[in-house]
């Protein structure tokens, strides 16, 4: 399915691509401190915002200590760390991290003397956030820039500025400010049952959602045989494939969240019939419901484009994981919508009202005052992280600007310092982007574009990317697999915002040194210092779904990522069971020399997009399957030696 310069202890402020370090404004001493991603496709500038609309501005301050993520990061996650599995408390979070009462104070001086009085501010209760209700010209006064009314031929409007700019003495203590540039470039889902308020989600469930291949088929190919595996997944299939033999014995103490956004949703029938020919005993069972922000499992828009990600997930999840109970977070409700950022304020309240600041061009608004809309107060930390998260959406990460990616990726990266596991699906379309979409020159989105277009969040360095592989045709599950070439191409390649993580460095050299690719930088980033991806593989294709009352094959990272969410599930089990802590960010344990054997290495197959063959899996890492597929046998053996 298809959404400060590098230090080794600071990875995540890198290229900053939406920073410009402009030159000083004629008036004072101002400079652009953020501009648009990248101008949206489809969207036409209409006019200017009325000056005296009221503008809900949102100044996110700059954080204590974000540089030393990677490093705290890699204490509690790397295999030969002292501090292996000491994960921290969400208090310890919040503490190390807050915004410096000098911060703070230099912001509110700033607006105090440009004539906002203390009574229009309002600081977050962590301190990361400063509010203030501005009118339009008050806005553009403030930040030197100019708001416009952009309208999408479905006459869905959304407002913004193409930049904006700050004092230089303020610049350090701010990172973003929005409303501002950021912009949902993606046009709203309408269909003739249910119409979105908006396109919020549609910027990222669109990019990764399962692919139909060969439409339903007959209920006796859907057998747990291993027969066919080449043309038939099923949970045997996969079990065969990647040495599942554990069964759960801690589920009371684990727990495995899949993510879904609303108007996706899974049918208990479908379930059922899945279950039926797979797993009887789960026959009836469902999954454990959080609604985030209104989110429901709407059954009245029953289709594949509905039904089909949620189904898949949840059948593979369930089925390999029984009997681990599976957390369903289901985010947004069926008017506005959720997204990245609704799902991170539900699982740590931290994020919501220290680093969130929901963006009405991104976010879902809640309360959603619109008709029909969720009337109760935004889902803020009201559930602790699951031990693992598998996100099988994603977006473009030329759509989003560099400040909005790193204050994202930088929570994920506090997400498991708690000890919490996030995979994201790494894409369906190669090295371009959802629906096939290229860069140009200039690195933004053209439909003509020959620049690779990767993903996000999949290339924040604090979550696993997952990628796709098949059993080749006429193939079995005991000979090697190739990476996915059938349907969809397994998503991969190099940032354009994030600097290369120290736990992938030697393998990505390695790939870049004795294998390096037939494309220069005008194609991707090839400086050798870039976050690559994905991180690891599972196979995403032809698998068995139960599907609006009947069996279909599919295709997908989406499909790849639930797989492996659940192979760290049970090893979390045996770990738990055996007095320990979940395995938690688990990428410098798979990168390491000590982890290769248990690691089916994909050596064919490469992931074309832009009108090029992409890159080709080769031996050790590579930009198409990462390092590889699981083997849950040797896997458990080596995290249950850790502490």
């Amino acid at each position: 399915m298809h959404l400060s310069a590098f230090t080794p202890s600071s990875f995540c402020l890198v290229l900053l691509a939406g920073f410009v370090a402009g030159a000083p404004s004629p008036r004072s001493n101002y400079v652009v401190h953020e501009r648009r991603a990248a101008e949206p496709l489809e969207w036409v500038k209409t006019r200017r915002v009325e000056p005296d609309r009221v503008l809900r501005m949102k100044l996110g301050l700059a954080q204590n200590n974000v540089h030393q993520i990677e490093e705290l990061l890699m204490s509690v996650s790397h295999p030969e760390s002292p501090s292996y599995g000491k994960h921290w408390s969400p208090e310890k979070v919040v503490e190390h991290f807050a915004p410096s009462d000098g911060t703070v104070e230099a912001v509110k001086n700033w607006l105090a003397d440009v004539g906002f009085s203390a009574d229009r501010m309002r600081l977050s209760p962590s301190k990361g956030w400063l509010e203030v209700n501005v009118t339009t010209a008050e806005a553009e006064d403030l930040l030197k820039a100019e708001y416009h009314v952009y309208e999408h031929p479905s006459g869905v409007e959304q407002i913004g500025c193409q930049s904006y700019s700050l004092p230089q003495h303020i610049r350090e203590h701010i990172d973003i400010i929005q409303p501002t540039v950021h912009f949902n470039h993606r046009p709203p889902v309408t269909t003739q049952k249910h119409k979105r308020a908006n396109g919020k989600l549609t910027n990222i469930n669109t990019h990764i959602r399962p692919k139909p291949g060969g439409g339903k088929i007959h209920p006796s190919a859907a057998t747990a045989s291993l027969a066919n595996c080449d043309a038939n997944i099923t949970p045997a299939c996969l079990q065969a494939l990647y040495s599942i033999n554990y069964t759960p014995v801690a589920t009371s103490q684990n727990s495995y969240g899949i993510a879904e956004f609303t108007p996706q949703a899974f049918l208990q029938g479908d379930l059922d019939l899945f279950f039926g020919n797979f797993s009887p005993s789960q026959v009836g069972s469902s999954p454990v419901l959080v609604s985030i922000d209104g989110g429901t499992v709407q059954t009245t828009s029953q289709s594949f484009n509905f039904n089909g990600e949620s189904d898949l997930d949840l059948e593979y999840a369930m089925s390999l994981t029984n009997p681990q109970p599976i957390t369903l977070l289901q985010a947004g409700d069926l008017v506005e919508g959720a997204s990245f950022g609704n799902l991170l304020d539900a699982l740590d309240a931290s994020f919501c009202t220290f680093e969130g600041g929901d963006d009405p061009t991104q976010d879902g608004i809640y309360p959603d005052t619109a008709n029909g809309g969720f009337k109760g107060p935004e889902s803020c930390g009201i559930i602790p992280p699951p031990n693992v998260i598998s996100v099988s959406y994603g977006q473009d990460e030329s759509s989003v600007t560099a400040a909005y990616a790193i204050r994202q990726c930088n929570e994920y990266g506090k997400i498991g310092l708690m000890g919490t596991t996030v995979l994201y699906s790494s894409g369906d379309d190669g090295v371009a982007g959802g629906g096939g979409v290229c860069l140009a020159a200039n690195g933004r989105p053209s439909r003509r574009g020959t620049k690779f277009n990767p993903g996000f969040p999949v290339t924040c360095p604090f979550v696993t990317a997952v990628g796709a592989t098949q059993i080749d045709p006429g193939k079995t599950v005991d000979d090697p697999e190739g990476a996915c070439e059938q349907v969809i191409f397994s998503g991969g390649g190099f940032s354009n915002i994030f600097a290369m993580p120290s736990y992938q460095q030697d393998a990505v050299t390695s790939f870049l040194t004795n294998h390096p690719p037939p494309f220069t930088s005008a194609q991707f980033n090839n400086s050798g210092k870039v976050r690559a991806f994905p991180d690891l593989s599972a196979n995403g294709a032809n698998y068995v779904i139960g599907i609006d009352a009947q069996f279909a094959l599919v295709f997908g990272t989406s499909a790849s990522s639930p797989v492996v969410g659940a192979i760290i599930t049970l090893v979390n089990d045996a770990r738990i069971a055996a007095g320990k802590s979940p395995v938690g960010f688990i990428n410098p344990s798979i990168y390491s020399s000590a982890f290769a054997s248990a690691f089916n290495d994909i050596t064919h197959g490469g992931n074309q997009g832009c009108n090029t063959a992409g890159f080709t899996a080769t031996t050790g890492w590579d930009p198409v399957t990462g390092v590889g597929t699981p083997n849950l046998t040797k896997l458990l053996e080596l995290w249950l030696d850790l502490p």
